[in-house]
């Protein structure tokens, strides 16, 4: 059983084969809740989107330490003064260039020497050298791999066919894994021994994908192994996307949660507006239940980067690029990047480093959605303040009007735009957006 992603994963191989840091405001004291909170979502740059394109020089064989390096040396020079600190490598770190997965005789994870000569200790040396953060990749369940080996556990007399659940059942939304029975006294130590190796090489970032209802234990599991390795690791469920009959059952143990499908297009770009940014503005509303400032929804990476030159283009234009940008900071999701961030444009540095819209992402503050249909109004209260966004997700220029009686307010206030960095003057009783662009928005600042 092959799962779409897993698929094109498979074609793409042979088609290429040619600043405000992120801060730890507790460690739960409650062992029920296994997880380390954090006061912001995080923001970086994740790589997956240059390992699935099928642009000339890209694909899965692009996943190196060198072209690593690269884009940590951009997001350093590029961003990080705006609060920009994760740089996350994707699925392959651990798989030969013909994507076979391996791991080491204890069955955990390693590097491929091909790929990373320097190992993902070296690699992530050079991360922190550079004051950012690193992040790696798993998925849910034990690899068959390392299964096949009957790897030994270490500090225990099992090995990991001691923790399976039995008959072997496939697991994780692809079924590539074998699924875990955490019955089994020996199932936590195993996956303590992979994050106390993670931790070992300076991982600041773990992503967990193919996530179903089945695979909360494993969440909870990692979970419990992050808080006893003692260092802060932001853990973040993945699928494309996690099935919302899981939202409620990892809440404890989960830092983020992928709430929608990729946003890669698998084609020549990055992403393409109908595939998939604009299915956010449909899915989001589902999960605003279901998530908190401490369990945040993730809405994959943001494919505003590069285009311009030869190089991987984001495949939406700016007035796009700018509304993926304020429908992440609207929903607090972390904000990372997808793309060759070592041809980044000025566009989108000016986009993506705007202290005014980072702030209503860093807030951590849920939004609540006012009007729907193609003409949207959003709004978000931060320490008595309110803001509002629209977005025009029709194909032609459209005036939209935020009525202050649907945000609660009422009489004469004061309007600031915070994309154009510019007050706008004093309203009463409602404000409306001109001649707002297809697929284009407007965020305000309302006192």
């Amino acid at each position: 059983m092959i799962s779409t992603r897993a698929l094109r994963i498979a074609l793409l191989v042979p088609l290429l084969a040619a600043s405000v840091p992120l801060t730890i405001s507790s460690m739960s004291p409650d062992p029920a809740v296994a997880k380390t909170t954090f006061s912001k979502p995080f923001m970086g740059w994740s790589s997956w989107s240059t390992e699935s394109t099928t642009r000339p020089n890209y694909g899965t064989a692009w996943l190196t330490e060198g072209n690593i390096r690269n884009a940590t040396d951009a997001v350093a020079t590029k961003l990080k003064s705006a609060g920009y600190s994760y740089i996350n490598i994707d699925a392959g770190w651990n798989a030969t260039m013909n994507w076979e997965f391996h791991s080491d005789a204890n069955g955990i994870p390693n590097p491929d020497p091909a790929r990373f000569p320097s190992g993902i200790n070296g690699i992530a040396d050079y991360i922190h050298s550079k004051g950012l953060k690193a992040g790696i990749y798993m998925a849910a369940g034990l690899e068959q791999e390392a299964y096949n080996k009957s790897a030994p556990i270490v500090g225990t007399s099992c090995t990991v066919r001691d923790i399976v659940v039995l008959p072997l059942t496939p697991t994780n939304k692809w079924g590539g894994n074998w699924k875990v029975d955490y019955t089994k006294p020996c199932a936590q130590p195993y996956f303590n021994s992979i994050i106390n190796k993670f931790a070992s090489w300076g991982v600041d970032f773990l992503k967990v994908d193919g996530v179903t209802v089945d695979n909360v234990p494993d969440i909870k599991a990692l979970s419990q192994a992050i808080d006893q390795s003692g260092r802060a690791i932001w853990l973040t469920a993945s699928a494309w996307p996690v099935d919302l009959s899981a939202a409620d059952g990892l809440r404890p143990y989960a830092n983020g949660v992928r709430i929608d499908t990729d946003i890669e297009c698998y084609c020549a770009t990055t992403s393409t507006w109908t595939s998939s940014v604009d299915d956010r503005w449909s899915d989001l509303p589902n999960w605003l239940s279901h998530v908190t400032p401490n369990y945040l929804p993730d809405l994959d990476a943001m494919p505003i980067n590069n285009n311009t030159g030869t190089a991987l283009q984001d495949g939406i234009n700016d007035v796009e690029r700018q509304t993926v940008m304020t429908f992440w900071s609207m929903a607090s999701s972390p904000l990372y990047v997808g793309g060759d961030v070592y041809f980044m444009d000025n566009s989108a540095i000016s986009i993506l480093t705007n202290p005014e819209v980072i702030a209503i992402d860093q807030a951590a503050v849920l939004p609540t959605r006012i009007t729907s249909g193609n003409s949207q109004v959003w709004k978000k209260v931060i320490g008595g303040v309110t803001y509002a966004a629209v977005y025009n997700l029709g194909s032609s220029a459209t005036n939209i009007t935020v009525n202050w009686s649907a945000l609660g307010l009422s009489g004469n206030k004061a309007v600031r735009d915070l994309v154009a960095r510019a007050d706008l003057g004093s309203f009463n009783g409602s404000w409306t957006a001109s001649n707002v662009p297809a697929h284009g928005s407007r965020l305000i600042k309302i006192t």
